[in-house]
Formats: structure tokens, sequence, C-alpha cells
């Protein structure tokens, strides 16, 4: 992606000298749930992967100073900022065609472990977005783990994807979808509440294909190949397979991989944000 000398948001809030540490705090309580519901690999599947993730980095229960960050460190923080400087004048000026104003919201990046109002989180929860006080949280470290152990390609364009991915749950949020979501589950059963979550992260991901489509003058070639790798390795189907050897449909939160795949290059290749119909698709 092309990305260098460009503008930077000012909206980042970067934590990641400060001391960190802190288990995350995983299915624990409405609070958690709202965390695994709407992260990007939440659910079940955050379940399946949390404890995996927390073992090879060694729990994270410890507290401990952050190192000073490294020129890679602030190179990618740079990096971040302008991703997201893209997603606010991408959805400010959707915003405004439709007759809204876009609340921009602030990225929080971190090591090892956050306090969120949603609750506690480590980066073996993976990158996330907490409607209570609408941000997005990352642990930047994390996509060294979805090349290696999930099998993504590597390249900005993946982590540049996900932000997207966040945002688009912050579109949800802006526009009370995502409310709306939470009180149909109420009252039904595991696998109906599953399908809505589903059609909601889904939709996140043809959210971030419209940011896309709207940015395609900063990409390079193989962006977009970057971020349909990155959706076919969170897909729930591949992520169960990899960690239990069979997949459970019922137990989906965030789609297979097939299915994020053709929602993220539906929103790139319309840049229509009506044709975002996963809930009246995904039932």
């Amino acid at each position: 992606m092309k990305w260098q000398g460009r503008r930077q948001s000012d909206n980042v809030e970067d934590r990641r000298s400060i001391s960190g540490g802190g288990k995350a705090i995983i299915g624990g309580g409405v609070i958690g749930i709202i965390v695994l519901l709407l992260n990007l690999f939440g659910g079940e599947t955050g379940q399946q992967i949390a404890p995996i993730l927390e073992q090879m980095q060694g729990g994270g229960q410890q507290t401990e100073a952050a190192a000073p960050l490294s020129k890679e460190d602030e190179e990618m923080g740079n990096f971040v900022r302008v991703v997201l400087a893209d997603n606010e004048d991408i959805w400010s000026k959707i915003f405004a065609e439709h007759g809204m104003t876009y609340e921009k919201p602030k990225l929080v990046l971190f090591k090892g472990g956050v306090q969120t109002a949603c609750g506690g989180a480590s980066s073996a929860s993976g990158p996330f977005y907490c409607p209570g006080d609408r941000k997005v949280y990352m642990d930047l470290g994390f996509f060294e783990e979805l090349k290696t152990k999930f099998g993504a390609k590597g390249g900005d364009f993946a982590i540049a994807y996900v932000i997207a991915h966040e945002i688009g749950h912050h579109i949800q949020t802006l526009l009370g979808t995502s409310a709306k979501m939470r009180q149909e589950q109420q009252g039904k059963s595991e696998a109906a509440a599953n399908k809505l979550s589903v059609a909601l992260e889904l939709q996140a991901d043809f959210y971030a294909g419209v940011w896309a489509h709207y940015n395609q003058e900063n990409l390079d070639t193989g962006d977009i190949e970057e971020a349909l790798s990155a959706a076919n390795a969170v897909g729930d189907d591949a992520i169960q397979s990899k960690m239990q050897g069979h997949v459970v449909p019922d137990s989906f939160t965030h789609g297979t991989s097939e299915q994020r795949m053709y929602w993220f290059n539906k929103g790139y290749k319309t840049g229509d944000i009506k044709q975002g119909t996963t809930f009246e698709e995904i039932r």
C-alpha cells in the first residue's frame, strides 16, 4: 500500500510503551461476550485460539515494563495512522453523501494486554472494536501469528484490511445495526444467534471492501490478494479445522473463508453500502 508521506490520523492512542500484561477476560460474563462477539477472532473461534496463543506468548499474566519502541514499531505505528486517516476521509465522505455525520473512532495500539470499556483483553483475543468506548484495539504482534500460524500472506494490506473490518463494526454501531442485532439475538437458540453474529461480521468485511474500493489510488499490486488471503485464513471453518481438526457449522460466529472473501470482494467491486445485505442473505 502506498502510505509514506501521506496524512496521518491524530486519533491513535499508542500504548505500546506502557506496562502491559493481564490475562484476557474471555467469555467472562456480558462484557466478555461483547468483546468476543465484536472482535475479529471472537466467539467460539476466539475461545479456541486464545489459550493456544496465550501459551505461546507465555500466558500474558505478568505485568512488566514494555521495551522502548523500535524503529520498525514506530514505522508500523505511522502506517496504522495513515490507514486510519484513509478510513476517516472515506467514511466521512460516504456519510455526508447520505446526509449523516461520521463520528471518528479512536484506535489504540497496545502490547500484551489492555483494559477497555468492554473489559480486559490480550493480544490472544485478536484485534477488536469495543462499542462501550467506540475504540478499536490492536496488538500488532498478532499479525505475525496470523501469517505463521494461520497461513495468511504477509504484507501491510492484511493489517489495513483488519483495521477497515474493525472500523466496519464502528459503522454498525453508528448506524444502530449492532444494537439491533444484539436485540434480535435475545431468546434465540445458540445456532440462530450465531447466524446473526455471522451476518454482522460479514457486513464488516463488506464495509472493509467498500473502503478499499474508494482507496484504490493508494493500493499496490497484490494488496487485494493480501486482504483476501487474510479473510480466507480467519474463516471459522479454516480456524476450526486447524485448531480442532473438524468444523462445527452451528458454532460459526464470523463466517466461512468463502463467505468472508465473497463479502469483502463484493464491497470492493461495488463500493455501494446499500449492497451489504448480509442480514437478508445469511439466515
